[in-house]
């Protein structure tokens, strides 16, 4: 079974069964509100090497690999950074759910590219590796929420947040 919450029947289960509906209270408001963030970018169009340029700066692992991207110096970039955004990249140019009037060329898209990246195409050595990194506050999750707001910047302020000048 999956997405399930145990609570063992113990004199503070009645605090935590209260504890759990409000987690889930607030997880269905979160649910609402990022279908209606996710429908707007649905409506936000960016070209593809915008796209390129959210990846990379949305996977950037430290300040150094941002300082040769900003430099433009991509013989400074570590192999293992160039292969994961071309295959973060390659994913939002091909994968067939990138191909869709929702995703093709759209700011979700471009947010779609990062998270599919690391749902679909990424290997991890086991599904815990996998569902620590995703779901656990791992690496995944964390390029996800820069993903989040590069896209939110972007569709609010166009494709100046983007510039690494």
């Amino acid at each position: 079974m999956s997405n399930v919450v145990r609570i063992r029947h113990t004199s503070g289960a009645k605090q935590r069964l209260e504890n759990a509906h409000k987690v889930m209270g607030l997880a269905n408001q979160l649910s609402v509100q990022l279908e209606g963030i996710f429908n707007q970018w649905t409506k936000v169009r960016i070209c593809d090497e915008e796209v390129k340029k959210l990846i990379q700066l949305a996977l950037c692992p430290n300040k150094e690999t941002l300082d040769a991207l900003k430099k433009g110096a991509e013989d400074e970039l570590s192999t293992v950074f160039k292969n994961t955004v071309e295959d973060a990249f390659a994913y939002a140019m091909m994968a067939d759910t990138q191909q869709l009037n929702t995703t093709k060329g759209t700011v979700f898209g471009a947010y779609n590219a990062v998270t599919g990246y690391y749902q679909n195409v990424r290997n991890y050595k086991d599904d815990e590796s996998k569902l620590q990194s995703i779901v656990m506050g791992g690496t995944a999750q964390a390029k996800a929420q820069r993903a989040f707001e590069l896209c939110s910047q972007f569709a609010k302020d166009g494709a100046d947040v983007l510039a690494l000048s």
